[in-house]
């Protein structure tokens, strides 16, 4: 009988690397969940729309517990997006050379993605 996942689509991995992403799926999820509610309840719910302005954020990236956050939400995101993506791509692309040639691009994108948010979220100094 074939180990299926709860949705019952993907088989759960016996282990190695495809194992390693199914339960990133599962627990980036529940993270990104949880990180997404308290990001709406602090910009939308406890703050109104007239206090959150630049001086707003600039107090709020100067704790380095906001930016942890703010760079955990961005990074989970990144990397439960790109895994989704290579999960689609290795489901729906049957030519191996365009599956390689998309992965490839598809990893880069994420490289140059997380390069990037990573150094606005830790070294952005808006006075400097």
């Amino acid at each position: 009988m074939a180990n299926l996942s709860a949705a019952g689509g993907r088989e759960r991995p016996a282990g190695g690397f495809e194992l390693g992403a199914w339960l990133f799926m599962r627990v980036s999820g529940v993270l990104l969940v949880l990180l997404a509610l308290g990001h709406l309840a602090i910009m939308h719910l406890i703050n109104s729309v007239d206090t959150i302005d630049f001086d707003f954020v600039v107090k709020r990236m100067q704790s380095p517990g906001w930016r942890m956050y703010d760079w955990l939400l961005l990074t989970l995101a990144l990397f439960h997006g790109m895994n989704g993506l290579r999960y689609v791509i290795d489901d729906y692309l049957r030519p191996s050379g365009w599956r390689v040639f998309l992965k490839v691009m598809m990893y880069l994108v994420t490289l140059m993605c997380f390069v990037t948010g990573t150094y606005v979220v830790l070294a952005w100094n808006p006075g400097g």
